[in-house]
């Protein structure tokens, strides 16, 4: 495995092991509990993060085309300014806020600690299958083409660290949102 898929391995492991402390002991109330008026609760936060279930497909192409065209590499990989200032700026805590794309908008509705939870648990295996299919492939020439905008191009290794960091940006706010921390975001 290349020393940066590994990393991303252990960074979705820890990433579960915060989802389900997060969530632990939740009432319904408690995990759909808005902390502000336009604030998202910790169950729309965790929602939100379930649809990385749109952005697999993308990733999946991402790694039959490199597979197919032959785009092979141990590496090192270096990505370019913008997927490096996306990765950094979706790094918890936020120092600015993004405009959700209407695709990736949560339910707003309530929901189930216990269902949501699964449903996340279950995403971030999917996501670590792919991780682990994108050994041996070249993370900088394999291109990930988002669901929200055709415009929207990063390396599948840069990708993958992107989705790290907005798991954990979105992690951070749920906290924030069930009030174990500072003010929420």
């Amino acid at each position: 495995m290349h020393p940066e898929l590994d990393a991303y391995l252990r960074q979705l492991d820890a990433i579960r092991a915060d989802a389900r402390q997060l969530v632990a002991g939740l009432s319904d109330a408690e995990f759909n509990r808005r902390p502000a008026a336009g604030r998202w609760s910790a169950a729309e936060c965790l929602d939100h993060l379930n649809m990385v279930r749109k952005v697999l497909p993308a990733i999946d192409r991402a790694i039959t085309n490199a597979a197919a065209r032959g785009l092979r590499s141990d590496g090192p990989f270096r990505y370019g300014w913008f997927a490096r200032w996306m990765i950094r700026s979706f790094e918890p805590p936020p120092r600015r806020r993004f405009r959700n794309p209407r695709l990736l908008e949560p339910a707003h509705q309530p929901l189930a600690p216990d269902a949501v939870l699964q449903e996340f648990l279950s995403l971030r295996d999917a996501l670590t299958r792919r991780v682990r299919q994108a050994d041996g492939l070249d993370l900088q020439r394999a291109i990930v083409v988002s669901p929200v905008s055709r415009f929207f191009r990063m390396p599948l290794g840069g990708y993958l660290a992107f989705l790290l960091a907005h798991d954990r940006r979105h992690l951070w706010q749920a906290r924030q949102a069930l009030g174990a921390g500072a003010a929420p975001e």
